[in-house]
C-alpha cells in the first residue's frame, strides 16, 4: 500500500530561525520555508482528525502543539486558524481550540451537500474518464482494500475519503472538489460521532462496483449508485454523544518524531 501519511516532522525541537536556508525544493516552490513548515503541520493534524486519532471534542493547547511540533506558538496560531476555515476545528474564546463535534442536523446537512454535488459530479465524470484516470481509481480502492486487509482502520478512513475527493478532482471543476474534500473531512467527523465502531461508512466493495460504472461510460447509473452509496452511509449512523477528552498529543503525533 502506498504511504499516503504526511512526512516526518521533528518534534521537540527548537524553532528554526526565519532568515534558515532554504532546502532545494523549498527553494524552487517560491513559498517562505516557515509556510511549507506549517503546510506539514497542517497535514499531520488535518490527517489526524480525519483518521479519528483525534476525536470530535478533543482540546487542542496551543503550548502543547507548539511543543510537539517544534515551532513557535504564533505558528501554530496560524496553523488551528486554517483548520477552523475548513471547520475542522472550532476556536472558542476564553477556551481555545477543540476539534470540531457536528450536530445531528449539521451532520444530514452535509450528507445532503453530498449528495447535491457528488451525484451531480459523477454524471459528468462518466462522459469524460480517461483509462489512465480510471487506473488512479483502482489504484486508490486497492490501498483501502488493503488497509482493512491489514486492520488499518485509520488509514482506510482516510483513503476511503481521498477517494471520494480524487473522483471530485476528475470530474473538471476545482472549486467543487475542494468543496467536496472539505464535505468529505467533516464526513469523517461525523463518523466519529456518530458512527459504530469499526464502521467506515463506505462498503468494502462499493467503490469498485462505482469505478465499473464509470469505465462503462453509464452515467445515469453512477450517479445513482452515489446516491445510494452516500444513502447507506448516513442510514449506518445513529447519534451517540461521547465527553470530550484531553488527547495525549506526543502519542498521535509519535511518528513525526
Amino acid at each position: 500500500m502506498n504511504d499516503h501519511r504526511s512526512p516526518p516532522i521533528a518534534t521537540r525541537a527548537e524553532p528554526e530561525p526565519a532568515d534558515a536556508p532554504l532546502a532545494s525544493d523549498d527553494r524552487a516552490s517560491g513559498r517562505p520555508k516557515g509556510a511549507l513548515r506549517q503546510d506539514a503541520i497542517y497535514r499531520a493534524i488535518s490527517d489526524a482528525v480525519i483518521e479519528h486519532r483525534l476525536k470530535p471534542g478533543a482540546r487542542l493547547r496551543e503550548d502543547a502543539l507548539a511543543e510537539v511540533f517544534g515551532i513557535s506558538r504564533t505558528g501554530i496560531r496560524k496553523v488551528l486558524q486554517r483548520l477552523a476555515l475548513e471547520q475542522l476545528i472550532t476556536l472558542t474564546p476564553g477556551k481555545g481550540a477543540a476539534v470540531t463535534r457536528p450536530s445531528a442536523e449539521e451532520a444530514r446537512d452535509i450528507f445532503d451537500a453530498r449528495r447535491l454535488t457528488e451525484c451531480a459530479l459523477m454524471a459528468r465524470l462518466a462522459a469524460r474518464i480517461q483509462p489512465a484516470e480510471l487506473a488512479q481509481l483502482r489504484a486508490l480502492a486497492a490501498d483501502e482494500q488493503h488497509a482493512l486487509q491489514g486492520r488499518e482502520q485509520s488509514v482506510a478512513i482516510r483513503l476511503s475519503a481521498d477517494f471520494h475527493a480524487r473522483l471530485a478532482e476528475l470530474a473538471g471543476n476545482q472549486t467543487l472538489a475542494r468543496f467536496v474534500g472539505q464535505l468529505c473531512s467533516r464526513s469523517s467527523l461525523i463518523l466519529a460521532v456518530y458512527g459504530h465502531a469499526g464502521n467506515l461508512g463506505c462498503e468494502c466493495n462499493d467503490h469498485n462496483q462505482l469505478i465499473d460504472l464509470l469505465q462503462a461510460g453509464d452515467s445515469e447509473q453512477a450517479a445513482a449508485f452515489m446516491r445510494r452509496h452516500l444513502d447507506s452511509i448516513e442510514a449506518s449512523l445513529s447519534i451517540d454523544e461521547a465527553p470530550d477528552e484531553a488527547p495525549d498529543l506526543r502519542d498521535i503525533f509519535a511518528t513525526y518524531r
